[in-house]
């Protein structure tokens, strides 16, 4: 077996574990999210990293290997910074704002990970496998934008503000105040 296909399959026994243990972690977040757009951006990736975990297996499968996990050290490390910020901002404004930070850091990971086995399984001519692995990394890319855009949209305002709205509904609210007023002169 060729160093390059050793290290592909080492890696993909690493991103295995990784996802298995964000797998546990997901609904945690979820659960401490104030936002219920944050919460449903966690239960929605949960369902994804689910099927995640499906594809690396099939992976495996492509390359007639068994598929099997190795112990993922930086995953490990990522979520347990996670769990301190869960409990370090549990009463805060700020707890979304830093929940979101906690999870791209893990996407930014799981990004650079998958788009160094993409690289690699097309190096190894294996379209088959290549095509799972960049459609998680597209997920995993699309998951960043999403938990980018709710930071941006409103739950840095929020924290920001020391307010625990995080769906936008002060902005909603004066909008809504400025019509009645309109409508009222």
């Amino acid at each position: 077996m060729s160093e390059l296909k050793e290290l592909f399959l080492d890696e993909l026994a690493d991103v295995l574990h990784a996802e298995g243990q964000l797998l546990k972690a997901l609904p945690k977040m979820a659960k401490a999210a104030n936002s219920p757009d944050l919460k449903n951006a966690f239960q929605s990736h949960l369902k994804e990293t689910e099927d995640q975990v499906s594809r690396l297996k099939q992976v495996f499968a492509k390359f007639d290997k068994p598929a099997k996990a190795k112990k993922c050290d930086a995953m490990e490390g990522l979520l347990e910074e996670g769990k301190k910020v869960m409990d370090e901002w549990a009463d805060s404004a700020a707890l979304d704002a830093a929940l979101i930070a906690a999870a791209q850091k893990v996407e930014h990971y799981e990004i650079a990970t998958y788009g160094c086995l993409c690289t690699w399984g097309e190096m190894l001519d294996n379209p088959a496998a290549l095509k799972l692995l960049r459609e998680t990394m597209a997920e995993e890319e699309a998951a960043d934008k999403k938990l980018t855009d709710l930071a941006e949209a409103c739950v840095n305002e929020a924290a920001k503000d020391g307010s625990a709205d995080t769906r936008g509904n002060r902005r909603q609210n004066t909008v809504r105040a400025s019509s009645m007023r309109r409508a009222m002169a």
